[in-house]
């Protein structure tokens, strides 16, 4: 895990964390003679890389987050580091390495923002790294578009244990975030309803918005907000407000 990972304890239990647990689940209890790699895949904002540091947390997975600056050498360079080897010099010698890690250790791996190395064409180095492992369970996270890409190579494709999609948060999943991050005030059921619907299944949106109630009730001396009292405010959708002349 990196700096950049929510503790478990600060992990609000939605949907999608549940899932990304029961997707690594599968890779890690499946049958010897089937593949090991899943993919969970759907919108940015709708909490998958939460999930994935909760669940990497519960299973003690390698945890890596891909970045869109990374080459094969820097992906293999950042595994290593998670692993806590130091890099061989060669791209070739760092496969062998991390997949003797990951073999011995019995540990998942979670690859996040998995399409910056499709868009990269580097899908055969974690093919290359899965081999090595002799099989390790992987649970490759991304972007909606993730699946389609990754049919463009079809031997890596055709070690896809499952296929799973992220869903979009609904009013329990706002609700279960209510509880995590409003501290100060209560926000009523019926303005939840209202923010679960603007966020469109966003979990990011919800967060915003629960933050701007909390703030726009405390400035007005108030320690509850329902949907009468917020009236005709606007929540965040994510669209940027359009200039009027």
């Amino acid at each position: 895990m990196d700096q950049h990972s929510p503790p478990v304890n600060t992990v609000a239990p939605l949907a999608n964390v549940a899932i990304c647990v029961a997707a690594l689940e599968r890779a890690m209890t499946r049958a010897h003679h089937l593949p090991g790699m899943v993919c969970f895949s759907g919108p940015s904002g709708w909490g998958k890389s939460t999930a994935a540091a909760y669940t990497a947390n519960r299973y003690r997975a390698y945890y890596l987050q891909c970045m869109s600056a990374w080459s094969k050498k820097s992906f293999m360079e950042n595994l290593l580091r998670e692993l806590g080897i130091k890099a061989a010099r060669t791209i070739s010698d760092m496969i062998l390495q991390a997949g003797e890690e990951l073999a011995l250790s019995g540990r998942p791996l979670i690859i996040d923002e998995m399409q910056y190395m499709a868009d990269k064409k580097a899908v055969e180095i974690v093919q290359d790294l899965y081999e090595a492992s002799g099989g390790a369970p992987m649970l490759l996270i991304g972007e909606e578009q993730l699946p389609s890409k990754l049919r463009k190579w079809e031997r890596f494709h055709n070690r896809m244990l499952d296929w799973v999609l992220a869903q979009p948060a609904d009013l329990e999943d706002a609700k279960a975030l209510r509880s995590l991050y409003v501290k100060k005030i209560t926000i009523a059921d019926d303005l939840m309803a209202k923010v679960a619907d603007e966020a469109r299944g966003s979990v990011r949106r919800i967060c915003v918005n629960l933050d701007r109630i909390e703030q726009e009730a405390l400035a007005f001396g108030t320690d509850h907000m329902d949907l009468a009292a917020w009236g005709s405010r606007q929540l965040f959708t994510g669209e940027a407000p359009r200039r009027r002349v």
